[in-house]
């Protein structure tokens, strides 16, 4: 769309709460003709004619499915006029419902292999399973920029760059529905962290959010996605989900959206405001678009117009996809197979290897020692909305041994313990069996009696149990109290279940050398209780590592795998490895220099211990295939095709949002994007500040040379063209990426540089490829806040072309023009 920003639109942005409580106070205009009956066609606007109000209002709010196949949200259709309902399940990395389902690498494992066919492969296999297994809209995917490190959903989303986001959201998005189930793309807008995420102010002026936070939205809508998720924050003084700024001037009059906008869970906080606004639909149940919705209509403080609008984009929707007429294809069974192979190649495509010194890596033989409890895990997924029970998925350890072959030898340590170790014999007084303590259907069972600890130590207590959580008391202090609203949910996707599916919750006390009190409290419920309960200590601590220490001393190489669980619902408090993982690697790598660090992580992590180590492999969360991916890459059978989308960090103390609060998470609600468009690897340059490993870095087993650039004016902006050569070797993999420098002629604010554009390339050992890539007309330009518009930054522009952000290998001059 061509429309550009009023001054009037601006103020809204600024100022938004100023409106909403004047839509508040003061009820709704009825819509102008042109503006209520906008992209739908004669079958909507002739069941709109024959809806009644009550009929209309419950295709505007979640309510609870009859017949529910464990998904996240349903809408009920009109039986007497042949609409269906709607079920909607969470699916970032895979459709979340009761059934098994392909667990696919997490999205930030899928954005490092910069690839867009691959994106929309993925998306395919979501859209077709989603599909299968009984949903019609997948409330994903999600493109909120990686702003801060410690934001628990980073996994969840691709990337820090703008460009690359958008390239690879409209990807999937295009994968996702062209299968047939509709797509939301979320959490609109600026949804950037967990801490606070119902209630923060966002504050962020009009430049860097079109040119950093919108930009990924903007390409979803391009790719034409069905529905948008409004976010829980406030954006300048008005929540999201009631923001006119966002949800009319800019979504629907500046880039031309036609489907409906729903809100988050729970993240309706208004009638009148939030459906004048733009909001279409609360989920997931009808407390502000239910009756209140309808008491507003009939007292006159919102026109039925308003309520038409929003059913018509509902109903556009549900008509596109051919959800009224029965034009829809049948639901395709589940293959899982082919969804398998996709998770795999994923997973190699996105592993990146961070470190290789010695060519330690590929693995070429010798023994091997395995060491860490996601060594002999599946780490498959984080918590939250992403997490996805997969068919199956393999350990590492198992994979590793397979793959080395009869005759090597694996050994395995476990280095640091999850799940606790069977309290000592005798430690607790008679009348609890730790290990196995059931309790019948319909009973309560009660235990007092005394800890003897021998020396004084830090005690994790852990619970494992099958049903409602035992209340366990020491010393009178309630060790696993449910945790407040939503906070149960959100506890991690590894660390939070056992190995036979008891749900796990952990509590560290310093417990003194003598007789400790302990009370107990387990019901047995309906089906009856099984729960243990276990402990690990410093003692216990220092023999895992210990124990470790020999394996890694007796192996010619060492695979150690550590982890970090992030969910939705909660930030990480630091970049550092959580546990005593640091100390088990500082330890390992001392034995045997020879040592790989394999990162099950959910975005950057900091690592003191870095130059210890021989190899670091990085690979998120990597999916159902994610033992057979890094065993490939381990062995070399596959080159570690991935490549950072994100900056990593020295230290929590050198990032964009290091030391200043008001940043991150906020002062007293409010939080500003103070660091403007300078996010990611832009802050790094500004700031002129190293981080540990830069946006778009990721090692190859080969090399790889660049030469010959040239650039020419096109329509579409500039052409960037020159040759990369593989001079390795063996095959390999380079994402060679373009970046472009400043305009001149702008006296705006502007990076140091920005991505251009990148393409991915696979070239076998000697071969020399022509390489062009386009900078957009788009990339070129910045946000003017005074047109309320883009700019093109005309005049010499400088480009670079490297393998990072930091290793830029060529670099010429080219003349942009309007």
């Amino acid at each position: 769309m061509s429309h550009t920003f009023s001054r009037r639109s601006a103020l809204r942005l600024l100022g938004g709460a100023i409106a909403v409580a004047a839509a508040a106070t003061t009820g709704s205009a009825p819509l102008a003709h042109a503006e209520s009956r906008s992209g739908a066609g004669p079958r909507v606007e002739g069941l709109i004619s024959k809806l009644t109000l009550d009929e209309k209002i419950s295709l505007l709010h979640g309510a609870t499915d009859p017949a529910s196949l464990g998904q996240a949200g349903y809408v009920p259709g009109v039986p007497r006029l042949g609409i269906p309902p709607l079920r909607l399940a969470d699916g970032p990395a895979g459709v979340r419902v009761a059934r098994h389902a392909t667990a696919l690498p997490a999205p930030v494992l899928l954005a490092s292999a910069f690839d867009p066919s691959l994106a929309r492969r993925y998306g395919q296999v979501i859209g077709r399973e989603g599909r299968a297994l009984g949903q019609d809209v997948l409330l994903s995917p999600m493109v909120n920029l990686i702003r801060t490190p410690y934001a628990g959903r980073n996994f969840e989303t691709f990337s820090e760059d703008p460009l690359l986001s958008g390239d690879l959201v409209a990807a999937e998005i295009r994968g996702i529905q062209g299968e047939g189930l509709i797509a939301t793309v979320k959490h609109f807008a600026l949804n950037n962290q967990e801490k606070d995420r119902m209630s923060v102010d966002v504050r962020v002026d009009e430049q860097t959010m079109h040119e950093v936070e919108l930009r990924g939205f903007e390409a979803a809508i391009g790719a034409r996605s069905g529905a948008v998720m409004g976010a829980y924050n406030k954006v300048n003084g008005t929540f999201a989900c009631e923001n006119k700024a966002l949800l009319t001037d800019v979504l629907r009059d500046r880039w031309g959206f036609e489907g409906w906008v729903m809100t988050d869970w729970f993240a309706a906080h208004s009638t009148t405001a939030a459906i004048t606004a733009g909001l279409d639909m609360e989920m997931p149940d009808g407390t502000y678009f239910g009756d209140a919705l309808k008491k507003a209509v009939q007292n006159g403080a919102v026109s039925e117009t308003y309520v038409d609008r929003a059913v018509r984009r509902v109903l556009a929707v549900m008509d596109r996809f051919g959800l009224l007429d029965g034009s829809a294809p049948p639901r395709p069974a589940r293959d899982a197979k082919a969804g398998a192979a996709v998770a795999l190649e994923v997973a190699k495509a996105g592993a990146t290897l961070l470190r290789n010194e010695r060519r330690t890596l590929p693995l070429t033989g010798g023994s091997i020692a395995v060491i860490g409890p996601t060594g002999s895990l599946p780490f498959v997924s984080g918590g939250g909305s992403a997490h996805v029970v997969p068919d199956r998925a393999d350990s590492p350890l198992d994979a590793i041994k397979s793959r080395a072959g009869r005759g090597a030898k694996v050994s395995y340590a476990l280095g640091e313990d999850l799940f606790g170790k069977a309290i000592p014999s005798g430690a607790l007084t008679t009348g609890v069996d730790t290990e196995a303590q059931g309790v019948a259907a319909g009973q309560t069972w009660t235990y007092e009696g005394t800890l003897t600890v021998a020396d004084a130590d830090d005690w994790t207590f852990v619970i494992h149990y099958s049903g409602e959580r035992p209340k366990v008391f020491v010393d009178g202090e309630d060790l696993f109290p449910v945790a407040p609203g939503y906070g149960e949910f959100f506890q991690g996707g590894l660390v939070t279940a056992a190995p036979d599916g008891l749900s796990v919750r952990r509590k560290t006390l310093n417990l003194a050398k003598g007789a400790h009190k302990v009370e107990i409290t387990a019901k047995g419920g309906t089906g009856g209780q099984l729960f243990r309960l276990r402990r690990s200590t410093g003692a216990t601590r220092a023999q895992d590592v210990a124990e470790a220490v020999r394996a890694a001393r007796a192996a010619h190489s060492v695979v150690l795998f550590v982890y970090e669980d992030a969910t939705e619902g909660q930030d990480r408090t630091t970049l550092a490895l959580p546990g005593h993982q640091s100390e088990l690697i500082e330890a390992v790598t001392a034995a045997n220099p020879r040592t790989t660090v394999v990162l099950n992580t959910s975005s950057s992590t900091s690592m003191p211990w870095l130059r210890r180590t021989a190899a670091v492999l990085q690979m998120y969360y990597p999916g159902q295939e994610g033992a057979a991916a890094t065993a490939a890459v381990l062995f070399g059978d596959c080159d570690p095709g991935g490549r950072l989308t994100q900056s990593f960090a020295v230290d929590d103390d050198h990032h964009p949002v290091a030391g200043d609060p008001l940043r991150y998470p906020g002062v007293d609600g409010t939080e500003e994007y103070s660091e403007g468009i300078h996010a990611g690897y832009r802050w790094y340059d500004a700031e002129g500040v190293r981080p540990l490993f830069p946006f778009g870095h990721g090692l190859s087993y080969t090399s790889f040379a660049y030469d010959d650039l040239r650039v020419r004016r096109s329509r579409r902006g500039l052409e960037v063209s020159f040759t990369v050569r593989n001079t390795g070797r063996r095959e390999g993999v380079e994402v060679p990426q373009v970046y472009v420098g400043p305009s001149s002629g702008l006296q705006l604010d502007q990076a140091v540089r920005v991505l251009g554009g990148y393409q991915r390339l696979r070239l076998r050992a000697g071969e020399r490829r022509r390489v062009t890539v386009v900078v957009e007309r788009r990339t070129l330009s910045s946000w003017d806040t005074k047109r309320h518009d883009w700019v093109l930054g005309t005049g010499r522009r400088t480009l670079w072309v490297g393998a990072s952000s930091r290793d830029l290998r060529l670099r010429t001059t080219a003349e942009v023009s309007a």
